[in-house]
């Protein structure tokens, strides 16, 4: 299974948008302390819809406790400040990918020991950075796609529709 990871995410709306987003997606949201609202607020729950119910998520402390329990994780990092493009990279079926909180990003601490798994998304050189919902379904959805969106549902029927 795929993992999407927040790191200290600020805004309520769009970690209810990404929870969504996972539970489309089948995958598990992972939310690394300090959060920047509670889980129990409205807006969260607004955004994710009556799928909140549905998530499958888990909280942590801080980053060492992400990695604490979660030894040995392929994590990619997503940032503006990465060298590979989130379509060059090969995504593992269990891989992880982590964003960070909307205001800075990934710690530059963070991203300076995992370089060689950070990805970003190209835009115009002008533009800070994109919406973090929409980020998380621009590189999870590339992630499924190498997967060969295993689990999804991947066709769709129209009614038939009978002409008079």
């Amino acid at each position: 299974m795929l993992n999407i990871v927040l790191h200290e995410p600020e805004i309520p709306a769009n970690t209810g948008n990404i929870g969504r987003t996972c539970c489309a997606a089948g995958v598990k949201l992972h939310l690394i302390e300090p959060l920047g609202f509670k889980l129990d607020e409205k807006s969260v729950k607004r955004a994710g819809l009556d799928y909140w119910e549905h998530l499958d998520y888990e909280v942590y402390e801080d980053y060492e406790d992400f990695l604490k329990k979660n030894p040995g994780a392929k994590i990619y990092y997503a940032t503006t400040k990465a060298p590979y493009k989130y379509t060059e990279v090969s995504y593992e079926p269990d891989c992880y990918i982590m964003f960070g909180k909307e205001s800075a990003g990934i710690p530059e601490d963070i991203l300076y020991e995992n370089q060689n798994t950070c990805v970003r998304i190209p835009m115009n050189p002008e533009i800070r950075s994109l919406n973090l919902s929409n980020s998380v379904a621009i590189v999870l959805y590339e992630a499924l796609r190498q997967n060969d969106f295993a689990g999804m549902q991947t066709e769709g029927h129209l009614r038939t529709h009978e002409w008079s």
